[in-house]
């Protein structure tokens, strides 16, 4: 410190900035092969032999200790900020702490200002530190050891009910004779008890402990059907040179969360209007833009080519699958229990199969549905992990704005019933654009929307949209418009992966 009579903002924020740019900016994370526990030591080194003030020993331990925490915060956030912010507190402290004689002016408005944002750093750092703390444990456990050998394709799969997804790509893999790794975050994920020998699986964990892994991760292509990406705790391993996105259902790329996939390099797609709302969001955001490949969709390929070998359902009861999504505006949020009494009423056999995630985030109200209505010789409640029989095994389906509406329609070619799809679009990347959805035009086309009124007499809804052959067109045209290439999605997927590898490596992977 100085010796003056007032240290203003400007100066406690100028210092720490420079001095941030220069030990965690310039040495740390600018550093060719990124930063590494080495480079952390030698800039707190560095930066404690220029802050001990007459080479005092106390003063240099501590400036180093205080430079590693700063490290540890930058590496694993990945940003200047957090460190900027704490070492500013740090100033504002030691101007008063060491010196006290010395006076330190802030205004109100801006000690304000200073004050939320720095209650704000503090408060990622903190969770930045615990999360830096868990891929230390990780590593100490083996799990979480960098590999020193790219991997040429990993797939990432957060929850089993995707196996589905990439089943036929790593079919089509095998076929090439190119191994794959793949990480779940499900113990009981599927791909452990397949017969694909060149899948390499491993369970991951949850959490941090699965985020330490997947920010680690050294490979050379990624695949995921996994939004949030450089958004929240999953961040984009230096290690890995290329991130392709696939989608899990055959349906709008904007309802993700905002800015769901504005941080992949590439985005697998079945759609042209898919690709249009993309790139409406770069120009919209600012953003380079992605490579965008119209692969079409491999799992509903898988599907329809099981279905012609399996044929249609044995002899049953005429039966009305309910598929609702989750969240506040699904079917359940809105009608509670009245749709399932409206549904018995009708005395057709009727199956209740709720989106995965309302076991989670809605265990309560779903618990609620069950116990008040039972299982019964009429009504079951399903939980298959592969869907494939529970929708041979409908003749139409009720659900709102889930993408196993398309699965059901464009596969079984039957009728759906969905529910009001104008729910808030707020958190969701469709907000930007503001205009209608494709997924609204496509289900006015395939089908008859359900209404309160038409609650009461859900019988004749269904009668309708059995009978109505305007929806047979629509479904023809709704498939034209968003499944593309037909039996071809594996291959070209596959296509895709092996070419790019091949770019970025300047050679073929070995087989």
């Amino acid at each position: 410190m100085k010796n003056s009579e007032e240290y203003t903002p400007y100066q406690l924020i100028s210092a720490a900035v420079r001095e941030e740019l220069c030990f965690r900016g310039i040495l740390l994370l600018m550093a060719g092969e990124g930063p590494s526990f080495s480079l952390c030591v030698i800039s707190s080194l560095i930066f404690a032999l220029l802050h001990g003030k007459n080479r005092d020993l106390k003063k240099v331990l501590w400036a180093f200790g205080w430079g590693m925490v700063l490290s540890v915060i930058t590496v694993n956030s990945g940003s200047l900020l957090y460190a900027i912010g704490l070492h500013i507190l740090n100033n504002v402290l030691a101007a008063r702490l060491e010196e006290p004689q010395l006076q330190l002016y802030i205004d109100p408005g801006t000690g304000a200002m200073l004050f939320t944002v720095l209650v704000g750093i503090i408060s990622a750092g903190y969770y930045s530190v615990i999360s830096f703390a868990s891929k230390i444990s990780v590593k100490l456990g083996g799990k979480g050891r960098v590999e020193k050998e790219k991997t040429p394709f990993v797939i990432f799969s957060d929850n089993k009910r995707y196996f589905n997804v990439f089943e036929p790509i790593c079919r089509q893999l095998q076929k090439r004779g190119r191994e794959v790794r793949y990480l779940t975050a499900s113990e009981d994920d599927p791909v452990f008890k397949s017969d694909l020998a060149n899948v390499k699986a491993e369970y991951i964990g949850q959490g941090n402990r699965m985020f330490a892994r997947l920010n680690n991760l050294n490979a050379e292509i990624l695949l995921s059907t996994t939004p949030g990406l450089e958004v929240y705790q999953w961040k984009r391993s230096p290690r890995v040179s290329w991130y392709v996105h696939i989608p899990h259902a055959a349906s709008e790329i904007v309802l993700y969360r905002m800015f769901g996939i504005d941080y992949y390099d590439a985005v697998l797609l079945s759609g042209q209007y898919q690709a249009d709302d993309i790139r409406a969001l770069e120009a919209l955001r600012h953003l380079p833009p992605k490579e965008l490949k119209l692969v079409g969709i491999p799992y509903m390929d898988e599907m329809a080519a099981r279905l012609e070998r399996e044929g249609p359902a044995e002899e049953h009861p005429f039966t009305v699958l309910l598929a609702p999504s989750w969240g506040k505006s699904a079917i359940f949020a809105v009608y509670g229990g009245k749709i399932i009494e409206s549904l018995l009423a009708t005395g057709y056999h009727v199956i209740i199969r709720p989106h995965p995630q309302s076991f989670q985030s809605e265990k309560e109200m779903i618990e609620g549905l069950m116990a008040r209505y039972p299982e019964s010789e009429q009504l079951e409640w399903n939980r298959d992990v592969d869907n494939f029989e529970v929708l041979r095994r409908s003749d139409i389906m009720i659900s709102d704005f889930s993408g196993v509406i398309f699965d059901y329609t464009l596969i079984f070619d039957r009728p759906v019933i969905y529910t009001d799809p104008d729910f808030d679009l707020a958190p969701y990347d469709a907000w930007w654009l503001n205009r209608e959805l494709w997924t609204v035009s496509a289900l006015k086309r395939m089908g008859v929307q359900l209404t309160g009124e038409g609650m009461e007499n859900i019988g004749s809804v269904i009668e309708e949209c059995l009978n109505d052959p305007r929806y047979k067109e629509g479904r023809r045209q709704v498939k034209a418009e968003t499944w593309a290439h037909v039996s071809h999605g594996a291959e070209l997927t596959v296509d895709y992966l092996i070419n790019k590898y091949t770019e970025l490596t300047g050679k073929e992977e070995g087989k």
